[in-house]
């Protein structure tokens, strides 16, 4: 067992020098790095898919802003009860909405913040896709249309919904344990 999964997967070594150099990056941006990319580290090609993924649905252009990518995060790990990634995602969406109170809200009852129409028809969507996948059917698609978004948003809400999860489960499955530093983070 590590400190960061209750598997015993020991990173790879030598790591390669773009995943070294990946690691320095979030120790100069962040002052850590996140333990679910030490989880991953044991296998650097699955690490490499995770963060490609990761930056992509969550850094990439999209109708979606930064700060409701991560409530989607915040409001998926809250249904799951994914206690990495609520620590996690909630520290950066106190970060971005510069609002500890709405992202304490939204990790404990997205549906009691005070969010506009538009995201909660967000969060009730992502909820729904996280709950009750096969329930989805189009009047659920026209109610994000009808608050606002695309067909290429709501292709980004579901791609968001459905990464978090997997990482969720994942991070279940092997007890992973978030940094310490995101408890006190933007509080």
């Amino acid at each position: 067992m590590t400190d960061t999964t209750a598997l015993n997967l020991p990173p790879a070594n030598p790591m390669d020098a773009d995943i070294a150099a990946y690691f320095a990056k979030c120790t100069e941006k962040l002052g850590l790095i996140p333990n679910v990319l030490q989880a991953y580290s044991f296998d650097q090609a699955k690490l490499r898919a995770f963060m490609d993924m990761y930056n992509d649905l969550m850094l990439a252009p999209s109708g979606l802003s930064k700060m409701e990518r991560e409530m989607i995060a915040v409001a998926v790990s809250a249904e799951n009860r994914c206690v990495y990634c609520l620590t996690a995602h909630g520290a950066a969406l106190r970060q971005l909405s510069g609002d500890p109170a709405l992202a304490e809200v939204v990790a404990q009852n997205w549906r009691a913040a005070p969010l506009d129409a538009r995201q909660k028809a967000m969060l009730g969507f992502a909820v729904k896709l996280t709950n009750t996948p096969k329930d989805m059917e189009e009047s659920d698609r026209q109610a994000l249309r009808m608050a606002g978004f695309t067909d290429r948003d709501i292709w980004d809400i579901s791609a968001v919904t459905s990464f978090y999860n997997m990482s969720n489960r994942l991070a279940a499955a092997t007890d992973m344990q978030p940094n310490p530093e995101y408890h006190g983070a933007a509080r």
